[in-house]
């Protein structure tokens, strides 16, 4: 078939990968436009338009897929269908009936839970042992349109979103393949989601990554694994800002009275932080402006050991 690809982020270019390796002809992609990212915020396009345009395919950057322009485009490209993965915006219904076999999306959750744009770190913030990826018709409901495929991976649990995002970016873009071939072949038929297990997974902000000290040790380590790499769990000591990587849950409480929520217990080989259950030990850290270092070497920093009275006064909030 004919496929004019959409898609944005690294987590799309696997599949990209695999629709050129297909028996199918991908004649153009449709991302977004370039956008400011990175620590110098510079602008440049998206990982799949760097992507394709090496491949020597067209790219297509419309500030919205209501452009008259592009629909007008697309209907010169002639698709038979439009494989969509992580693309970041709603395409109109003109455009959804331009292919003859319609747009179909990859969702990386078992729908009908988990729609929307951030389905991994919502499935890794709720505690979920499985995940997976969907192929589905689109429809003008988010997400809500039938299915053609299913395939599942379990949630380990040191998984961080980015690390669960990878796996799944990469079986998924298999799965999307064998969708289109059985489109094609006519062998595959998609069935309406089910009404009851519907979910959401809107985008994560930054304020949602503030750590919440006062939940449970489980609940603190399943907050920041869900926002790494972003939008990057963090947390406040005194005036200084504090991003944290992935923390675990201590094996047994430590010596001395317990932890209030936040209170530090700095060690000789961990960092402790108080939880509304039991402590967790801190990985790594990053101040603002520093680099990235581990939580016993930021706490050298600090000047304060395991039972020194000053200790008390630190307090991540």
């Amino acid at each position: 078939m004919r496929l004019v690809f959409a898609g944005t982020p690294q987590a799309a270019v696997p599949s990209l990968e695999e629709l050129l390796r297909s028996k199918h002809e991908v004649v153009a992609v449709l991302t977004r436009p370039d956008a400011a990212a990175g620590r110098g915020r510079s602008v440049g396009p998206s990982p799949v338009a760097e992507y394709a345009a090496a491949a020597g395919i067209e790219v297509l950057k419309p500030a919205s897929p209501r452009d008259p322009g592009f629909q007008d485009r697309l209907r010169t490209l002639a698709p038979d269908c439009c494989p969509v993965t992580a693309y970041g915006a709603l395409i109109p219904k003109a455009a959804l009936e331009i292919p003859a076999h319609g747009w179909v999306n990859l969702h990386f959750s078992l729908l009908p839970a988990w729609r929307g744009a951030a389905p991994v770190p919502h499935a890794i913030w709720h505690g979920d042992d499985m995940t997976g990826a969907t192929t589905f018709q689109l429809v003008a409901e988010l997400d809500a349109g039938p299915v053609y495929g299913v395939m599942t991976e379990p949630i380990g649990p040191g998984d961080t979103a980015g690390d669960l995002l990878a796996r799944l970016a990469t079986v998924g873009a298999a799965l999307l393949v064998q969708t289109l071939d059985g489109i094609e072949s006519g062998d595959l038929r998609a069935i309406p989601q089910p009404g009851e297990g519907v979910s959401y997974a809107p985008k994560l902000t930054t304020q949602d990554a503030r750590v919440r000290w006062d939940t449970p040790a489980l609940a603190v380590c399943r907050q920041i694994r869900a926002c790494t790499p972003a939008p990057g769990a963090w947390t406040m000591l005194g005036d200084a800002r504090l991003k944290l990587g992935p923390v675990r849950a201590s094996a047994a409480p430590p010596p001395g009275p317990p932890l209030r929520p936040g209170e530090l217990r700095v060690g000789k080989s961990a960092v402790l932080a108080g939880t509304a259950t039991h402590p967790v030990e801190l990985g790594d850290v990053q101040q603002a402006g520093k680099r990235r270092m581990t939580a016993t070497e930021w706490a050298r920093g600090l000047r304060v050991s395991l039972g020194d009275p000053g200790a008390a006064s630190l307090v991540l909030r």
